[in-house]
């Protein structure tokens, strides 16, 4: 069997798992592109029990503990209302801000399959595809700076907020350089935000293939810019430049004032462009929780703005070196190529956030 047969029989197991009628033993294998991991989680699920999203993810995550030594556990495990830790993500490379939990590089090959495993059931299967495409262009920047031990595949970090749970709140967390995934869980609610996506290099070539992991935030937002007419544009634009993200690591509970042009100014096709863009975010989660996060966003689209700064043009395949904001109601996302390295379309940062709902306080009361 081929291991991306194997892979894409993994990433599907969660759907198909409620039209099973015994208990099932699932052997499956995730090859993160590019950096050659090859991740083989092996455990057991009760079909009677694992009928929601939340219980596979529950599922999983119980698997993953079981595989931990007492003192593993006590270093993945913290209290829900640890608010300190569950701030405590960034950008940065690990050395620069000491992460908290598990790292995948410290765990044996079986300990990050089940690691990973948790992952991927919280996530869509493009979701997951991109954070393995952010961590693995984490192990070429590594490469690329010869072998910096500051960067890499190994430096991903996973940690709970509480016990994994099909009804009360729990938080997962997994990240490490220019990634940090938020996932609060509260029953059948699945919150996505505070998220940090972010990649470099922004475009590399694995197997020979030609990877953007930000690529369709990219082309998706040129795409929209380009269908605006010249009055739209004018508003669109900001007058000044913006150069990094405004609502970033450390910024939580902070709001901005919306700027640019209001979603009651596009026609439908723009709008549906709009919503397009915004599903590079709401759907790095599994579909269920995507869903419902789509309709609140669809829902508060009239209130909703796009703001521009910086150029307007693109090469075809390439990563534009442009600012852009999407807000709304309850929705911030932000796109920020970074100068750092000299080329800011191959460093990009982006943030995404619900301010009426980061880390799920609306339903985890």
């Amino acid at each position: 069997m081929r291991v991306n047969d194997i892979e894409y029989g993994f990433r599907h197991a969660y759907i198909r798992l409620h039209h099973l009628e015994k208990e099932i033993k699932i052997v499956s294998s995730i090859r993160v592109r590019g950096v050659g991991l090859l991740a083989s989680a092996l455990f057991s699920v009760n079909a009677a029990v694992a009928q929601t999203p939340t219980s596979r993810i529950v599922a999983t995550a119980n698997a993953f503990l079981s595989t931990l030594d007492q003192s593993q556990r006590g270093r993945v495990l913290f209290a829900f209302d640890d608010d300190k830790q569950r701030a405590h993500w960034s950008n940065f490379p690990n050395q620069m801000v000491r992460r908290s939990g598990l790292s995948l590089g410290e765990l044996s090959a079986a300990q990050r399959s089940a690691a990973l495993a948790v992952v991927s059931s919280a996530l869509s299967p493009r979701g997951f595809e991109k954070v393995q495409q952010i961590v693995d262009a984490d192990e070429m920047l590594k490469t690329n700076e010869r072998s910096n031990a500051m960067f890499g595949k190994d430096l991903y970090f996973i940690s709970f907020l509480g016990t994994p749970s099909d009804t009360k709140p729990w938080m997962l967390q997994f990240g490490g350089h220019h990634l940090a995934v938020n996932v609060t869980i509260v029953g059948e609610h699945g919150v996505l935000t505070p998220t940090l996506t972010g990649a470099q290099p922004a475009l590399y070539t694995a197997n020979g293939k030609t990877i953007r992991p930000l690529g369709a935030e990219n082309d998706k937002a040129f795409a929209l810019l380009n269908a605006l007419d010249e009055t739209q544009r004018k508003q669109a634009i900001l007058s000044y430049r913006v150069a990094d993200l405004v609502l970033g690591p450390g910024q939580d509970g902070k709001t901005i004032q919306p700027e640019g042009l209001k979603a009651t100014s596009m026609n439908e096709q723009q709008r549906a462009m709009l919503v397009d863009l915004i599903s590079e975010w709401s759907g790095i989660v599994h579909e269920s929780a995507a869903a419902a996060r789509m309709a609140e966003v669809k829902a508060g689209l009239n209130e909703t703005w796009f703001a521009w700064s910086g150029p307007t043009t693109v090469a075809p395949g390439r990563n534009g070196t442009s600012y852009y904001r999407i807000q709304g109601p309850n929705l911030v996302i932000e796109y920020a190529p970074q100068s750092m390295g000299g080329d800011p379309s191959m460093h990009i940062h982006t943030m995404y956030r619900d301010p009426t709902n980061d880390y799920g306080r609306k339903v985890a009361k």
